[in-house]
This record gives structure tokens, sequence and C-alpha cells, in this order.
């Protein structure tokens, strides 16, 4: 099965990946293969099918509150869907580009124990591999994620940021930005470079294209620097000088730069004009972490840019944020505010949600908080230092959700 669909995959275009999957998933027992992907803001699941008869007598559409396969995609779990027929028996399976949830399966087979659900989760990881190889050059999966047109800003940030979820043995990164279809001038970045985590959010003035730009400068201009080997006031500078060149004095970019070394728990970062990082130790505590701010990137102001450190214990999470998320209110009324954002994280932590899932969820009580239109771009990346060790890596799959489906190198599949 899966031999067969990985050849196939290097000269398929992604419409006949349904019927393919279908057709390769045969060999291990399987009737039928279906394949949803997550709509932008995670709020539905949409069949992906490659011509009129894929999914026959199936929705084309599924939400993920309050149903079946969108608990399968929140959890990521592996639950039973509704039965196909006699002794025929349908699963959702989550689709998972490492620890980032792309959407589900709903397979149909004729038997019902580990080996099947075994077989199951290894055809839904090589389907999402081709999807996540396939998603840079196919515009019909970027129509099929997308429930509303998209802004010309939005479509330039969603093309340059990474994975809103990643996770290792040392440290589990999720992230969530809303306003998904007209995002400007926010942007977030994490990239792993050994032992060190680095870690960036910018907010680009204003709430047009130019501020998009202004983010996307900002974002290049960071990267470079950083592959160079620049230190974290080298990289901000680069980012001030790269805003400057192209807009004299008239945009600039606010920003934390910071960088975790998994290895010790040492975090250093660097404000400029930026709300400073909050981090919540032991599901209780939160502390804002002080550190005099230097100039906004692009004003040029000379204030003095300062590197700062504080020593992270295993399992504290730092939370970096865009004032989007804290001053979202409604009409007349008061802010949502930063006790209720840490207070709204520390609580769907202790429920036992995956942190991904607790962002989701995050967004969309800002945007109800908010009667479903935010007037500023509202970004948060969390990072939870999990400690320094590689192995093992059950604390970042209970982390993500992966061990909910046995896909976190233990035992397997439930039965």
């Amino acid at each position: 099965m899966l031999a067969d669909l990985l050849r196939a995959s290097h000269l398929m275009p992604i419409e006949m990946l349904p019927a393919k999957a279908s057709e390769c998933a045969r060999a291990a027992g399987f009737h039928q293969v279906l394949i949803y992907v997550a709509d932008l803001q995670r709020t539905s699941l949409r069949l992906l099918a490659g011509d009129e008869t894929t999914g026959r007598g199936h929705e084309a559409e599924l939400h993920v509150e309050g149903t079946v396969p969108g608990r399968a995609y929140q959890y990521i779990d592996v639950l039973p869907a509704a039965s196909a027929g006699e002794d025929v028996f349908d699963w959702w399976v989550p689709l998972l580009d490492g620890t980032e949830r792309i959407g589900l399966l709903r397979v149909s087979a004729g038997r019902n124990d580990a080996e099947t659900r075994t077989d199951m989760e290894a055809l839904a990881a090589l389907i999402a591999l081709i999807i996540v190889s396939k998603r840079p050059t196919s515009d019909e999966l970027a129509k099929r994620v997308r429930a509303q047109p998209m802004s010309l800003a939005a479509e330039m940030q969603w093309n340059l940021l990474p994975p809103r979820t990643y996770a290792d043995a040392r440290v589990a990164i999720s992230a969530s930005l809303e306003p998904a279809y007209r995002i400007s001038g926010d942007v977030f970045e994490y990239a792993v470079d050994g032992p060190l985590v680095h870690l960036a959010i910018f907010d680009a003035m204003g709430h047009d294209t130019a501020a998009g730009l202004s983010g996307t400068l900002a974002l290049g201009a960071y990267r470079n620097a950083r592959r160079q080997g620049a230190d974290l006031i080298g990289r901000s500078e680069a980012v001030e000088a790269a805003l400057l060149e192209q807009y004299g004095h008239q945009r600039y970019v606010t920003g934390i730069l910071a960088t975790l070394d998994t290895g010790t728990g040492t975090l250093q970062w660097v404000n400029r004009g930026h709300h400073p990082p909050i981090v919540i130790r032991d599901n209780r505590w939160t502390t804002r972490l002080a550190c005099t701010p230097g100039h906004p990137m692009g004003t040029d102001l000379g204030l003095p840019t300062t590197v700062c450190q504080e020593h992270l214990q295993p399992g504290d999470r730092v939370v970096l944020y865009t004032d989007g998320i804290t001053e979202a209110r409604r009409p007349g009324g008061r802010e949502f505010g930063i006790e209720r954002f840490t207070d709204f994280l520390i609580r769907h932590h202790a429920d036992g949600l995956p942190v991904p899932e607790t962002l989701r969820r995050l967004i969309h009580a800002l945007l109800e908080y908010h009667e479903g239109r935010l007037q500023d771009d509202a970004t948060v990346l969390l990072c939870e230092w999990i400690g320094p060790h590689t192995e093992p890596a059950a604390v970042a799959a209970e982390w993500t959700g992966l061990s909910s489906a046995g896909l976190d190198g233990g035992a397997g599949p439930r039965p």
C-alpha cells in the first residue's frame, strides 16, 4: 500500500491523490479513503475531491465544533465513524505534518483490530507528507482551505510563516494568528539550530498592504541575519537597516527576538518596542519578563538595545504575543486583557487539551469577545521548554496530543 502510493506520488497532481489513495489502500484491506483538510481558521474540515465521484454520499464540509470528526481533529485521536454497512468499519484518522494538524482521513475497513489501526495511521502519515509536498504548487489545495477571500497582505504572510506547531523531545511550539484572511503586519518565526531554538514575533505599524510588506521585510531580514551568524542585537539591527533603506523613517516594526538554549534552559531576548514576554510556571504562576526596550525597528531613535536573560525550569512556557490579543474589546467594553489571556491558557492546559487546540480555542474566544471582527492582528507564539534530553518524547507527544492516537512511540494504538 505505502510503496505503491509513494511511487505514484512523484508524478501525481494533488487532484489525483484521493482516488489513488483509495486504490492503493485496497492492498491493506481498506475499501475507501476520503481526505478532509482543515480550513485556515480551523473551524471546518473540507473534502478533497479529485472528481465528482470521489466522496459521493459523504458531506463535503464538516464542522470542527460539536462533531465526532471535529473531536478526532481537536484531540488528535482515532475515532470510529458511523458504520458504512455490515462488517465494514469506518474511522476518522488524524492527518499530521509532524505535529501540525492538517486534516483527517475517513477510512473504511473490513477489520477492526490493532494491525488495521496501525496501517491506517501509516497511510495517514504518508498522505500528509504528500499533501505538504504538493501544497506550494497547488492552487486547488489553497482554494480548498479558504472559506472566504484573502487579502493581499495575508497572501504574502501565510506563504512565509513556518507551520503553526512543532515539537521534539526538548521543546514544543505552537502559534496562532487572526484575522486569518486579513492579517497584515503580524508575523511569527521559530527555527531549530542544534540545541538552540530561535523565536521571534513582529508587529508592523498599520493594518494594510504596506504593513504586510513591512512585516515580510522584517522577517526576511531577521532570517538572513540569523543564518549568517548575527547575534540577537545584530539581527534586530539588520531588520532596522532593511526598513530604513526601504522606507526611510516612514514605517516601523516592533518585536521580540529570542533564543532558547535547550541544553541549559537559558532564554535570551531583546525587546524592540514590544510587549514583554510572559513565562507560565507550574501552570499557576505568570511572570512578565522585564527588559529595557530598545526603540521600534525602523525609527532610528538611537536607544540602546539590551540582551536580557532568564533561566527557565523544565515545563516553563514562554509566551510572545501582539497587542491584538490583549487589546481586543467589544465596542464600549473592556479589553480582553493580559489576565484573561493568561488565565485562558492556564485553565485549558489544566483541562488536558493539546496546546495547539488551546490556542485554536483562544483565538475563537477572542473573536467571540470582539463580536467576530478584530480591529488589529492578534498573534500568539507559545514555546515550552521540556528539558535538555532528546529522549524520551512522551512529554512532547502529550503536549501536542499525539499520545491520544498512540503516535508517541509508546505502546501503539489503543484497542
